[in-house]
């Protein structure tokens, strides 16, 4: 049986929290909630956002209570929007099981590493007392998980980062940051999807576009995909940028 705990976040939203700790089971879980709500919106949702532990339901309260009073029999209790809210997802966590998502894709992402591309591949060669080559080795050997989007649009949150790399976020952070950048952050890493400020240590870059706002949908990556890295060469990353004119 699934276990979780439903909360209100404010007057327009319930959060489902199904754990505590990053790992497959609970993003499973995740994923699974998601696939439901896909296939059966609640009345009066306005969306929900899954995150690395929960499930945040935006939606409207007088929609869904107007909706759910009219089904009501004349003698059943009357309950705010929140209560019937918590008792209309409540019953559909307890069949979570009955409902499975769909398969991730397996996403290769071509990486040049270090250089300009990768300034910090050094300190945290450095920082482990290996070499930038058996860095690379490790990151792009890893086998990785997309738990979820977010931050900027399209920037996704990998885990599977060998602790053998794991390294801390810089202590100051950059103010820009290229679009593509892939970097590490403690035992995560991740990439850059646009241009942004960020703390993370930049190892190498993507010649890949990973947000593209004129398709459907526009980010390549999605929750539960598994993720590739593959070193390529200087000249195989012109190539990929000379094939986007």
């Amino acid at each position: 049986m699934t276990t979780f705990q439903i909360e209100p976040m404010g007057e327009q939203a319930v959060i489902i929290r199904f754990g505590t700790v990053i790992d497959r089971q609970t993003h499973e879980k995740v994923r699974k909630f998601s696939a439901w709500l896909d296939q059966h919106p609640v009345p009066g949702m306005i969306e929900y956002i899954p995150g690395f532990t929960t499930v945040t339901v935006f939606y409207d309260p007088v929609a869904f209570y107007v909706r759910q009073t009219s089904v009501l029999t004349l003698n059943e209790p009357s309950f705010s929007a929140y209560e019937r809210m918590r008792m209309v997802l409540g019953e559909a966590l307890a069949q979570l099981s009955d409902h499975l998502p769909a398969a991730g894709n397996t996403v290769e992402i071509p990486v040049l590493y270090g250089g300009e591309m990768g300034p910090d591949l050094a300190e945290v060669a450095a920082y482990h007392q290996m070499s930038e080559r058996e860095v690379i080795r490790i990151h792009s050997e890893g086998e990785y998980h997309v738990y979820m989007i977010g931050f900027a649009p399209g920037f996704p949150y990998i885990g599977g980062l060998s602790e053998t790399i794991a390294t801390p976020r810089k202590t100051s952070p950059r103010l820009k940051i290229p679009k593509g950048s892939v970097g590490i952050a403690g035992k995560q890493t991740g990439i850059y999807s646009l241009e942004t400020p960020g703390g993370w240590q930049i190892i190498g870059r993507t010649p890949i576009s990973l947000f593209r706002p004129d398709r459907n949908p526009p980010s390549i990556l999605k929750a539960g995909d598994r993720v590739r890295f593959v070193p390529i060469s200087a000249e195989e990353y012109q190539s990929y940028e000379e094939g986007k004119a």
